[in-house]
């Protein structure tokens, strides 16, 4: 039985595309929703580029017929749904909907369209707003959020893997440096913690080389870069991650205070102007505001940057200002002199677009607030040689338009888990402070 799928205007705001994710069923949109997408279409940001692109692909259905009367989605398809713009005649209007809106017109059309097909076909509405959903519900109508790009949060791929052996496979990883684990499934570039099942002190980490097929051991786990050392076994396996010149993507995440961001800054700085693996680090981050924005900012264009970038020049005096004895001569200078030597550069997303990054150590930070599109966007612009680093909090998002299951970051978790080029780790085990890791626990 074919169904009927109605969309709203922040589903196609967030996935201009979403209409061809519904096989063989047909797609409304009502004609309000246009009008909703309209007064996004010059917007410089994300959401205007997307309400662009929906105008686009309406534009281009439209050569096939009357969207009115319906236009076929697939001109390749036997089955092929076809296209509404539901322009509002005949609609069944309740009271309750009298009130002007785009949600209530969406749910007169959906009354509408349950009178009109009876039992013969499924009416739903596809919305991100929760309100639109609970409303749907009130009305006897049929509501789901669009599941397309979502990702199961509550399983979301780890990229470490705690396995209880005995002491003979733990001597034996010892003595030949690797083992072959058979009957486990196991991801490329999967971590791995060995524990002893009788005695939890012995313990021995390593990691899945998919080339080889077997659990090579971490070298070197206690070494730092740039006076910073990982303080537990998560940030261990970050650090290898970062420093391996084989695995082009890593994607970091946990809660605040982890060390995702310091840990990525300090790898990107050691592969810059201790290895000269790289030409320059490069980190960026989206522009989105914690609470009301204060408005526009004075300056010129750096100093309309430095609120945003700040929280990455906190990272960097950080890693300027420490290490040993025998380094605080190059550790004393200050990130300018980087700057101006062309081996680091912060700057906002804003511009990466079009962009071609050859030979960069890229670090993307709060990539929590940036669409799977966007993600996608920043992941094309690696040129030959350039490794790209992905860190975030899923849980703390700023982008309207995203959440914990759509937003890029999780995104590119799931799509990548079985890349040998890629490596996810999720650090769960706060550092800054006390203070800091009770509150991101408690609150």
């Amino acid at each position: 039985m074919k169904k009927v799928f109605i969309l709203d205007t922040n589903v196609l705001l967030n996935s201009p595309d979403s209409i061809f994710k519904f096989d063989d069923n047909d797609v409304v949109i009502p004609i309000s929703v246009i009008e909703e997408i309209d007064t996004f279409k010059k917007d410089q940001s994300e959401t205007g580029r997307n309400a662009r692109e929906v105008s686009r692909i309406l534009d281009r259905l439209r050569t096939r017929g009357t969207l009115s009367s319906g236009v076929r989605l697939f001109e390749d398809r036997v089955d092929s749904g076809s296209l509404f713009v539901y322009l509002g005649h005949n609609m069944e209007i309740m009271p309750e909907l009298l009130v002007d809106g785009t949600d209530n017109h969406i749910l007169a059309i959906a009354l509408t369209l349950q009178k009109q097909f009876g039992e013969s076909r499924a009416v739903i509405v596809i919305t991100k707003d929760s309100n639109l959903r609970i409303k749907s519900d009130a009305f006897g109508i049929l509501a789901e959020d669009f599941e397309a790009d979502k990702v199961d949060i509550s399983h979301l791929y780890s990229g470490i893997l705690n396995l209880k052996v005995d002491a003979r496979t733990i001597n034996e990883f010892y003595t030949k440096r690797q083992i072959k684990l058979d009957g486990i499934e196991i991801m490329p570039n999967h971590y791995i913690v060995l524990e002893d099942e009788k005695d939890p002190n012995q313990v021995v980490y390593g990691r899945f080389d998919v080339h080889s097929g077997v659990v090579q051991m971490l070298e070197n786990q206690a070494e730092g870069v740039w006076g910073i050392y990982p303080r537990n076994v998560e940030q261990t396996f970050a650090l290898a991650a970062l420093l391996d010149d084989n695995i082009k993507l890593v994607t970091l995440s946990g809660n605040a205070g982890t060390g995702k961001t310091l840990l990525a800054i300090a790898a990107g700085l050691a592969k810059t102007t201790d290895e000269d693996e790289y030409h320059k680090l490069l980190v960026a981050r989206p522009v989105f505001p914690l609470g009301k924005d204060i408005g526009f900012l004075p300056g010129d264009l750096d100093e309309k940057l430095n609120p945003w970038m700040q929280p990455i020049y906190d990272n960097l005096e950080l890693l300027l200002s420490g290490g040993t004895h025998t380094r605080q001569k190059r550790l004393s200078k200050s990130y300018q002199e980087l700057i101006n030597q062309g081996m680091l550069q912060v700057e906002p997303l804003t511009y990466i677009r079009g962009r071609s990054l050859p030979n960069i150590f890229f670090v993307v930070d709060e990539s929590q607030n940036l669409t799977p599109h966007e993600i996608k966007t920043i992941l094309t612009r690696a040129g030959e040689g350039t490794k790209i680093v992905l860190t975030g909090d899923p849980y703390q998002i700023d982008n309207p338009y995203i959440d914990s299951q759509n937003n890029g970051l999780t995104y590119v978790i799931e799509k990548f888990r079985n890349q040998p080029i890629a490596a996810h780790v999720t650090l769960n085990r706060g550092e800054r402070s006390e203070l800091a890791t009770t509150a991101a626990t408690i609150l």
